[in-house]
C-alpha cells in the first residue's frame, strides 16, 4: 500500500511538472501569435481570429469589430488569422493587399517577440543566479601531467582557449580538434580567486555531436559514469555573479550561443553527424522541460523558458513553407517581381509544408518511444 501511494504521489508530482510545461510552451506561442497581432493592429490588417490552442473550442469572444478571441481544446500551438492571408481579397486591410514591407514587419514580428521575451528571461535569470559557467564538479584524480595542469573540484570555468563558457557545448567548440597533450589556457574562479591554469589534455578532444560529454571528460580528467541508472557526468551548471550592464551584455550573448546550438544541430542533422533520434517534436519538448524543470527549479525553469523563445524565434524564420520565414520570401519575391506568386499556388505550397512539419513532429515523437 506504502508503495502504491508512493508511486501515486510520484506520477502527480510529475503530471503537474507536465502541466507547467505545457502552459510554458503554450505561453511562449501566445506570446509569438501577439507579436503578429499587435503588429498587425499597428498598420491597420484585418484580423478574423487570435486562437491559443487548436482544435474544437472551449471559449470563444468576439469583439464588435469581428475579431474573434478564442482558446482551443489542443493547447499546443496557437494562430493569428488574417483576413485575406492565402487568397484574393479587395478588402483593403486584407493581409494581402498591404504593403510588402508592411506585410514583412508583421511577419517577424512573433519571432522578435519570442526573442526579446528571453533576452528579458535570460537577464532575469543572470539577476538572480549569475551568468551561467560550467564547473568542474568531479575529477577522476591526478591527471597523468600533474596536478597543476589539471582543474580541480569546484573550478569554475569561465574562459577555455579564450572564448567564454557558458554552456558545455561553448568548451566542446574551444577544444575540438586539440590533441592529448596540447596546453589549453584557463580562465577559471578557483578558492574565491580568479586565475589563468594551462590545462593539458589527457585525450584527444574529437568529438562525434554536441552530445559527446564522455569524451569532453576523458580530455579534461572528470568524472564519467552510471549512477541509478544513468549516465552523468563531474560537470555541473553554475552562475556567477555580474553588474547590472554586464548582466545585460551578456545576456544577449547568451541567447546568441542559444541560437546557435540551434543552427549546430540543423547543420549536424543535414549532414548525418546527429541521427534523427537526437530530435523530438512538441510531446518531446514538454517531456525534455517537465524533468529540466523538475530537476533544476526556478533556474532550469527560466533557462528553457529562455531557450524555448530562441528555439521558436530561429525556427519561425527558416524559409520553410507554412512558416514565417518562408512567407518572407514569398513577400519579398512579390516585392521584386512587382506581383504575387498565384495565391493559390502559395497557398497549397503552405498545406502542404505544414503537413510534413506536422507528419515529422509526430514521428521523431514517436521514434522516441522505440
Amino acid at each position: 500500500m506504502g508503495l502504491l501511494l508512493t508511486s501515486f504521489g510520484e506520477a502527480a508530482t510529475y503530471a503537474l511538472y507536465i502541466l507547467i510545461a505545457v502552459l510554458l510552451l503554450l505561453l511562449m506561442i501566445t506570446v509569438h501569435e501577439a507579436g503578429h497581432y499587435f503588429a498587425g493592429k499597428i498598420f491597420g490588417f484585418g484580423i478574423e481570429e487570435f486562437s491559443i490552442g487548436f482544435g474544437p473550442k472551449i471559449f470563444s469572444r468576439t469583439k464588435k469589430n469581428g475579431e474573434k478571441f478564442s482558446v482551443r481544446l489542443i493547447p499546443l500551438g496557437g494562430y493569428c488569422a488574417f483576413s485575406g492571408e492565402d487568397e484574393e481579397s479587395e478588402d483593403p486591410k486584407a493581409f494581402n493587399n498591404k504593403k510588402p514591407w508592411q506585410r514583412i514587419i508583421v511577419l517577424v514580428a512573433g519571432a522578435f517577440m519570442n526573442y526579446l521575451t528571453a533576452i528579458v528571461i535570460i537577464s532575469l535569470m543572470f539577476g538572480i543566479y549569475g551568468h551561467s559557467a560550467v564547473m568542474a564538479y568531479e575529477t577522476t584524480g591526478e591527471s597523468p601531467y600533474g596536478a597543476e595542469y589539471s582543474l580541480r573540484d569546484r573550478d569554475v570555468i569561465v574562459k577555455a582557449d579564450g572564448k567564454t563558457v557558458y554552456l558545455i557545448t561553448d568548451l566542446m567548440t574551444a577544444l575540438s580538434g586539440k590533441q592529448q597533450g596540447d596546453s589549453v589556457e584557463f580562465y577559471v574562479l578557483r578558492d574565491g580567486e580568479y586565475s589563468s591554469v594551462p590545462i593539458k589534455l589527457c585525450a584527444d578532444a574529437d568529438f562525434k555531436n554536441l552530445e559527446d560529454i564522455e569524451t569532453l571528460c576523458l580530455a579534461l580528467n572528470i568524472y564519467y559514469g552510471e549512477e541509478d541508472g544513468a549516465t552523468t557526468s563531474g560537470f555541473r551548471t553554475t552562475g556567477l555573479k555580474l553588474g547590472f550592464f554586464e548582466t545585460i551584455g551578456r545576456s544577449f550573448e547568451y541567447s546568441f550561443k542559444l541560437a546557435g546550438m540551434i543552427f549546430t544541430v540543423f547543420r549536424q542533422l543535414f549532414t548525418g553527424v546527429l541521427g534523427i533520434q537526437s530530435v523530438g517534436g512538441t510531446i518531446t519538448t514538454i517531456n525534455v522541460a517537465a524533468t529540466a524543470i523538475r530537476a533544476g527549479g526556478l533556474w532550469s525553469f527560466l533557462n528553457i523558458s529562455a531557450f524555448i523563445g530562441v528555439n521558436l524565434a530561429v525556427f519561425n524564420l527558416i524559409p520553410f513553407p507554412a512558416l514565417d520565414g518562408s512567407r518572407v520570401v514569398f513577400t519579398l519575391i512579390e516585392w521584386v517581381r512587382g506581383k504575387p506568386v498565384k495565391r493559390k499556388v502559395e497557398g497549397i505550397i503552405h498545406a502542404v509544408g505544414f503537413a510534413i512539419i506536422l507528419c515529422f513532429a509526430v514521428f521523431v515523437d514517436l521514434q522516441g518511444c522505440f
